[in-house]
């Protein structure tokens, strides 16, 4: 056999010490995070809608993403997946958020409703919602849950809000079709400030 090193030899060489040294490491990180060191839970209980729900998580999953995929809420829609334009949004503890930029582990203990979760008990919709139906809001509709939220929350913080102050609620709400004053009206109607 001859022992001269070729250029071929060197190459497996490489590669052969690369891939067991990236395995020695894998293992060595793998043992560390089954040991709890570092590692996140990956099934966790959420509170989605007033019901608590079991869902596999991964530490770097967006409550929007989960909202979709995993618990077949798709009420909730992913539009700029950057926190900017809030057909994502949704209401933790009370406060409208952005779902794609929230990770779904920071829910984990606390309440979080989304679109699916506004109607009434009996399964009717909520005041915006029919008033966001009377006022010709929705038009695509790709904006309408997010707008539905951010009305929501405005109105259980305050149940009769100026034009002004329902135009700031709703600003982080972008409309592709342009229905801003459809959406606003909706919303003081819904407060019983027009008939």
């Amino acid at each position: 056999m001859n022992s001269k090193l070729t250029r071929r030899r060197f190459i497996k060489g490489v590669i052969f010490s690369g891939a067991a040294a990236t395995t020695s490491t894998g293992l060595y990180l793998a043992s560390n995070a089954q040991s709890g060191q570092g590692a996140a839970e990956r099934l966790i209980n959420l509170n989605i809608n007033g019901r608590t729900r079991p869902v596999d998580v991964m530490p770097s999953e967006t409550l929007a993403y989960t909202l979709r995929y995993k618990l077949d809420l798709t009420g909730t829609k992913i539009g700029c997946n950057r926190g900017e334009c809030g057909a994502c949004t949704v209401l933790i503890n009370g406060i409208p958020n952005y779902s794609c930029s929230v990770l779904t582990h920071n829910v984990k203990d606390k309440a979080v409703i989304s679109i699916e979760g506004v109607k009434d008990a009996d399964g009717t919709l909520h005041a915006v919602q029919a008033a966001f139906v009377t006022e010709n809001a929705p038009q695509c509709g790709f904006c309408t849950p997010g707008q539905v939220m951010s009305a929501v929350a405005l109105l259980n913080n305050n149940p009769r809000p100026s034009r002004q102050e329902v135009r700031q609620a709703l600003s982080g709400n972008l409309c592709r079709c342009g229905a801003y004053e459809h959406y606003i009206n909706g919303t003081l109607r819904a407060s019983g400030q027009i008939a």
